[in-house]
Order: structure tokens, then sequence, then C-alpha cells
């Protein structure tokens, strides 16, 4: 029959679908004519709501839904070495991929500069040799737990490193294990950790000797020479000296502590050496005069202007003309060159004429409490600091301590800018 035709079916099916809709109209229809309004104006609305109720529907496309990441498999087999060796290139800490039997995949170029081209399938043991090392890659690789041990290598320099081995976390479908061997320097640390000790330890045995003297005069005078009022004149005396070189001592300590937390700060102001060499000059005379040295000051026309602190300056300078008055004084004069030539760096040149240093001592003449001769510095009221300030402060001012010394010459003292 006609009404069998698969259109004729579909306009039926929407028309039950819509009924409800086009009995509402109908009933909207009745009450617009019976309040008047044009019946022309009812009977199209009516035509184009029966079309809308009959037309087809579009098919509306369907976009699939993205496939979320987790359920993505990786294809079965791919080596993420490369993705691996890649992001640790980068690095500049000294880093090794290895395999499940502990054979070198990769290393990047840190580790390369710092134990060497290795030959890439050979062994880890084929380049280091350190059992600890070796012991815990095999702890490692068997456990699939990371593991760190502190190493040290002597050749060709002392250097400590925090060695680290650890399994790299990989999908099971990647059908492979890869372990990274990392290296941590921490030999500046070990270093700084060191000096502070040493440093704690010089500054105690510096201080408890003054102490002992002091107590030991404090109950000679309270005992045996407690009605000797010259013995407790002479000792008092030599109480004052020992307060006196405590007292140097801890301002000396204080002045390392304050420039080693502006060393980083660079002065930004112009000092002229000229007048400031003048000044240290006439600050030290009495010293000078007592030892019976003469300081000769050979200073150029003009200005000779650096960047500087100007009292740091003077420190620097009053240390080095003190330091030749006292050790230099068999040669009686002490010299003291300013150079200063447009396109060259200022020079500043201390030149005494007396025994002179070994040549072993002189790299260690500015570590902290460092001595030639213990018992003539002591003697000479040294602390043992005054060269360590004098570095600190040319380290601020970006200039250069540079000693040379002739056993039975003399010694000379250059600090250029």
């Amino acid at each position: 029959m006609e009404y069998e035709r698969p259109w004729i079916r579909g306009s039926l099916e929407r028309v039950r679908r819509g009924r409800l809709a086009l009995l509402v109209a109908l009933v909207i229809a009745f009450v617009a004519l019976v309040a008047g309004i044009n019946a022309w104006a009812v009977l199209g609305l009516l035509l184009l709501l029966l079309i809308a109720i009959l037309s087809p529907a579009k098919a509306v496309s369907r976009v699939p839904l993205p496939v979320p990441v987790a359920e993505i498999e990786a294809p079965v087999g791919r080596s993420l070495l490369p993705e691996v060796s890649a992001t640790l290139s980068a690095l500049d800490v000294p880093v090794m991929v290895l395999s499940g039997d502990a054979s070198v995949l990769f290393q990047n170029r840190a580790a390369e500069k710092a134990f060497g081209e290795v030959a890439l399938g050979a062994h880890i043991s084929a380049s280091l040799r350190s059992p600890g090392i070796l012991d815990m890659v095999r702890e490692t690789i068997a456990t699939n737990a990371p593991n760190q041990i502190e190493h040290s290598e002597r050749l060709p320099s002392e250097r400590v490193y925090i060695v680290r081995s650890s399994p790299v976390e990989l999908d099971e479908s990647a059908g492979e294990r890869l372990f990274v061997l990392s290296f941590r320097d921490i030999s500046e640390v070990r270093r700084i950790d060191r000096m502070r000790s040493d440093f704690v330890a010089n500054a105690s045995h510096e201080l408890r000797t003054p102490l002992a003297s002091l107590r030991g005069f404090i109950e000679t005078i309270q005992g045996p020479a407690k009605s000797d009022f010259k013995a407790q004149e002479r000792f008092l005396g030599i109480m004052f000296d020992q307060t006196t070189r405590m007292s140097r001592l801890v301002d000396d300590l204080l002045s390392l502590s304050r420039l080693e937390l502006k060393s980083h700060i660079a002065p930004d102001q112009k000092v002229d050496l000229v007048p400031l060499l003048g000044h240290v000059k006439d600050a030290l005379l009495p010293l000078a005069k007592d030892v019976g040295v003469e300081i000769a000051l050979h200073l150029p026309e003009g200005k000779a202007e650096v960047m500087g602190d100007r009292d740091e300056l003077v420190q620097v300078f009053e240390n080095l003309i003190e330091n030749a008055c006292k050790y230099g004084q068999e040669g009686k004069s002490v010299d003291v060159f300013l150079k200063s030539q447009q396109g060259e760096p200022v020079e500043v040149t201390v030149v005494d004429k007396g025994p002179g240093i070994p040549a072993e001592h002189v790299p260690r003449l500015t570590e902290r409490f460092y001595r030639v001769n213990i018992e003539d510095s002591r003697s000479k009221k040294g602390t043992g600091l005054g060269l360590a300030i004098v570095k600190h402060i040319l380290t601020r001012h970006r200039a250069r301590l540079i000693v040379k010394s002739e056993v039975g010459k003399g010694t000379s003292f250059t600090v250029r800018f």
C-alpha cells in the first residue's frame, strides 16, 4: 500500500512524536482567532509548525572522543635509552647509564671529562676500579633499589663525590632495565669544612696560650707574690701584653668575618693611592723608628686612582709595610714603589732587604695562622692573620697579591689592581 513507503512511515512517525506540540499549537490558534487576530497569519504559523514537525532531522556527526593517554599502549620492544640519554646529556653532573649486566650504555660529557671516555658496551669496572662503587652497582641491580656512597679520587687531583646508583622507572613493555650512576662533587664542601675545623682549632690554640699565662700570673699574684710589689708590677706588665695580644687576635678574627660577608660586593668608589700611601707611611713612622728601619716611598707624578674602599686599602698597605719593617729589619730599609701608567694595571710593590722566605713557604703565606717562624712571629706580636686579611680584601677588590722572595736577598709583595 502507499502508506507503507518509507517516507510516509517516517512522516507518520514524526507526526506521532510531535502530536503534543501540534495540539498546543491548534489551541493557541483557536484562541488567536477568537481574539480577532488575522486568520491568514494564524494559518501561516500553523503551516510552518507542521513543516518543522514533518521535516526529517539532520544526522549529527559523531566525533570520536580522544583515547586517554593511559590507554595507549607503547610499542612492545621499543628502547627508551635515546630519551633517557638526551635528558642526561644536558646535565653538568657526571652521569652514566648502565644496563642490567652493568655495561655502560651512555655517559654524558661531564662524566667523560671527569673519568675519561669509556667504550660503550664495556663493563663499568673497565673505567671505575673502586670496590665500593662496583659493590653498590651490583646491589642496586640485584635489589632494584637505589644506593649511595662517598667516594674519593686521588688522581689527577683530589676530588670527593657522593656516588648514587638508582634504577630508571620504565614501563614493563619497554623490555629493558636501565640504571643511572651519578656523581655529585662535594670537594669544595669538604675543603671548606676542613678549613673551618682548622680555623677553630688554630683560633682556640692562639687564645689558649695567653689565657693560660694570665691564669698563671693571677694565681702567682694571689699566692706567693701577694706581698711582692716588684713581682706584681712585672707580672701585670706581662698580663697587659697578653690581653693586648688577645685583643688584636679578636679584632683580626672580626675583620675576617666582616670581609667574608661582603667578599662578593666589589667597591664602587675611586681611591687615589698617592696620598693613601703617604698616610700609611706617617702612621708607621713610630714603628719604623723603633725597629731601626727607614721607609722610602717612590711615587709617580699626578694621581693613581683605583676602584676601592679606602679604609680597607689602608689596612692592606699598613699590613704589608709593617711586616716588611718587622721581618726585614736586617736590611734597615723598606722601599714602596707605585707604578701607574695609562693602559697598564696599577701596581704597588713593597720591598725589604731582609733574610727572605724559603720557596716552600711562599704559597701558604696567606693561610690563616700560617707562620714561617712561629717563635719569631709571636715575639713580634703577630697574630698569623694579617696576610689572610690582605688576601680577602684584595679578592673583594678583584686585585692580586704577587709574592717573590729569595733567601738572603729579601722579599717583595706586589698588589696588582
